[in-house]
């Protein structure tokens, strides 16, 4: 094989182009748009999915780092594990399970009662749920200003 030489005796080589050094970002920066406007509009939507009409108080908000449990009593009387209705008797069983399978440690409950509801049923789960040997149970209520009675 034979290679083209030019006048002066140095092999000939094709015009070859440089990498480019660059990074084009726009493409980059139009998926991050896309993903922050899909979330802005998802975040509202992940909250717990029974919808319940909360007592009103002043209470401070509980801080904490991982999910709790969340256990909903509605308007109607169904008990919800999450956003699964389960009768009374399922509930203990169902959270032994899922205790377990979190690594049973100690669990934080939050029982979120409709305010329609009868106060001696909500008393009935979390005395179900403190029999069973759960102790980091706490009522859900929406934080605006409580009517107080007198």
């Amino acid at each position: 094989m034979a290679a083209r030489l030019e006048a002066n005796g140095r092999p000939r080589h094709r015009r070859s182009y440089r990498p480019m050094s660059e990074i084009n970002v726009t493409p980059f920066v139009d998926v991050m748009l896309v993903l922050l406007v899909v979330f802005m509009i998802t975040a509202p939507l992940l909250s717990v999915g029974v919808p319940v009409d909360l007592p009103k108080t002043e209470a401070q908000p509980l801080q904490g780092s991982e999910e709790p449990l969340t256990i909903t009593l509605d308007a109607e009387g169904k008990l919800y594990l999450q956003e699964t209705q389960i009768p009374l008797e399922e509930l203990v069983p169902k959270l032994v399970a899922v205790v377990e399978a979190r690594g049973g440690g100690p669990e934080r409950i939050f029982v979120r009662g409709d305010q329609a509801i009868n106060y001696g049923a909500v008393m009935q789960v979390m005395g179900t749920i403190n029999a069973a040997g759960f102790k980091h149970v706490a009522l859900v209520t929406d934080k605006t200003k409580a009517r107080v009675a007198n």
